[in-house]
C-alpha cells in the first residue's frame, strides 16, 4: 500500500539514516542488547550483524545537485541495467528506457530527476521477481510518476519491487511540484527505477556504470 504525506517532501536537511528504517534498526538493536546481556556476544552476533545491515541499508546522505534544468539526474544509486528504445506502458508513447538496478547494500532513497510537476501517478500491483530482469519492468509490483518538466518534456519515472522488496513507498501525487534531486521515495530491500524519456534524449551512461541518486547525470535533454 502507498502513503503519501507532505512531511517526507522537505528538502535536506533531514536524517542521515532515513525515517523507514528507524523500526527495523531499533527492533534488532533491542533484540541485539537483549541476547547479549542473557547470553553473551557469541550468540548474539547475528543480531549484531542484523542491525549493521540495517544501518546501511537505511542511510539516506545528502548529495551534490549537478548540472542545469536540462540534467535528469539518477533517480537511485544502482548499476545501469538497460538502456533501450521502448514503448512507454504508462504515456502509451515511444521512449528511450534507463534503467537502475538497486542492490541490498544501496542507498535505496528515490530522488525526483527533473524539475518539474507531477501529472499523474499510477499503482500496479504484481510479482517479486529479480529486479535485474528486464521482466520485473512489467511483472513486478510498480509506482509511476509521469512528470512534466519546466520546458514541457515528459518523463515516467517507475519504482519496481525487487526478489526481496516487499514495500514501495511514495509520497507524492499529481499536482506535486519536485526539485532535481528532491526525495519523493523509498523501496525497501533490493528493487529498480526505470526512467522513460524522449526519444531524442542524449543519454550520458552506458550498462553497467555504477550511478548516485542526485549526484549521477544519466541524460541531458535536446
Amino acid at each position: 500500500m502507498l502513503h503519501s504525506s507532505d512531511f517526507f517532501m522537505s528538502s535536506y536537511p533531514h536524517p542521515i539514516i532515513a525515517r523507514e528504517g528507524w523500526p527495523f534498526i531499533g527492533i534488532t538493536l533491542g533484540f541485539a542488547l537483549m541476547v547479549t546481556g542473557a547470553a553473551g556476544w557469541l550468540w548474539a552476533a547475528p543480531l549484531w550483524l542484523a542491525f549493521v545491515f540495517c544501518v546501511q541499508f537505511f542511510r539516506d546522505p545528502a548529495r551534490p545537485i549537478p548540472g542545469d534544468a536540462r540534467s535528469i539526474l539518477s533517480p537511485a544509486d544502482g548499476r545501469i541495467v538497460a538502456i533501450e528504445p521502448v514503448r512507454d506502458p504508462w504515456l502509451n508513447r515511444d521512449a528511450l528506457k534507463v534503467s537502475v538496478f538497486m542492490n541490498v547494500f544501496n542507498v535505496h532513497s528515490n530522488r525526483s530527476p527533473v524539475d518539474g510537476e507531477v501529472k499523474q501517478r499510477w499503482y500496479h500491483p504484481g510479482k517479486f521477481v529479480n529486479a535485474d530482469l528486464d521482466k520485473a519492468s512489467t511483472e513486478n509490483e510498480r509506482n509511476a510518476l509521469w512528470l512534466r518538466s519546466a520546458a514541457g518534456q515528459d518523463v515516467t519515472c517507475v519504482q519496481v519491487a525487487g526478489l526481496i522488496a516487499r514495500r514501495i513507498l511514495c509520497y507524492v501525487d499529481a499536482g506535486t511540484p519536485l526539485k532535481r534531486g528532491q526525495r519523493y521515495g523509498f523501496i525497501r530491500f533490493g528493487s529498480r527505477v526505470d526512467l522513460y524519456l524522449p526519444t531524442d534524449t542524449r543519454v550520458k551512461v552506458a550498462i553497467g556504470d555504477k550511478v548516485r541518486a542526485s549526484a549521477t547525470i544519466l541524460a541531458e535533454f535536446s
